[in-house]
């Protein structure tokens, strides 16, 4: 398994656990976290034994947002050095996105900037409920990335949005959960029993059919009535093909729990 200097990884009963390792740093994305995203987004994309993907974060907070100091340090090379982030981090942010494997966000601390994106971008986000989020980049005059211009308006609306972008302004979890970006408000405490016990639910599940699911609830913002329809005749067909299938169907109708195999 690789190793990564800004994250811990590790898969255990089927997922596969990340873990933003930049504490000192309030978790901030840097040109070496974006690679390791990158890197670990693939390997769990590839992997057969990683079924649900947990995202968390290491010290105080989930992340805040890009890496000022070394984005300070760039001068007139800055331009440069965020294309090389975003190139890495969202390559990381598209794979999470198209892979079979549900993925979970469990937020504590902060979400700011990137780290936000992030949290948009995951399938299932559980926020501590002390968490505070933020849109934050237009604060140090640059604009958004990582995701949060694609999936943000499609959460909260598009006036909704703009708002945040062009204020910054701090919002609790509990706002976040009434506009959608996040799943399930928990107590701090909680928070991280809840998000295991999510993920390895979601990691017994019909992997296959998740992920079928997840580009299907993708294209529906884009694609006609009628092409949707079409796509789900596609997707519902091909998993007819499959083991999971009917191994649900069969355990259904003999009132037990199924053994789904991701084939």
């Amino acid at each position: 398994m690789p190793n990564y200097s800004t994250l811990l990884f590790e898969i255990r009963d089927n997922v596969g656990r990340i873990t933003l390792n930049r504490p000192d740093a309030a978790n901030s994305l840097n040109l070496q976290m974006s690679k390791d995203l990158m890197e670990v987004a693939m390997t769990c994309s590839e992997d057969p034994n990683v079924r649900a993907v947990l995202i968390r974060g290491a010290g105080k907070t989930f992340c805040a947002g890009g890496d000022l100091k070394e984005f300070a340090g760039q001068g007139d090379n800055l331009s440069y050095h965020f294309k090389a982030v975003t190139t890495y981090l969202h390559s990381a942010v598209s794979r999470f996105a198209r892979m079979d494997a549900p993925v979970v966000a469990a937020v504590h601390g902060s979400a700011a900037g990137a780290g936000l994106s992030l949290v948009c971008s995951c399938d299932l986000v559980l926020a501590a409920e002390s968490t505070k989020f933020t849109v934050a980049y237009t604060r140090i005059g640059v604009t958004p990335d990582g995701s949060s211009s694609y999936f943000l308006p499609r959460i909260v609306g598009f006036k909704r949005a703009l708002e945040l972008t062009l204020t910054n302004r701090l919002f609790s979890a509990q706002e976040a959960a009434h506009w959608g970006i996040v799943t399930r408000v928990v107590p701090d405490g909680d928070l991280m029993a809840q998000a295991e016990a999510l993920a390895t639910q979601l990691a017994a599940g019909p992997t296959l059919a998740f992920g079928t699911a997840k580009r299907l609830i993708h294209s529906g913002w884009r694609e006609s009535l009628e092409t949707q329809m079409e796509f789900e005749t596609q997707g519902i067909a091909d998993m007819g093909h499959t083991a999971d299938a009917r191994e649900g169907i069969a355990a259904f109708l003999e009132k037990r729990q199924p053994n789904f195999k991701r084939c």
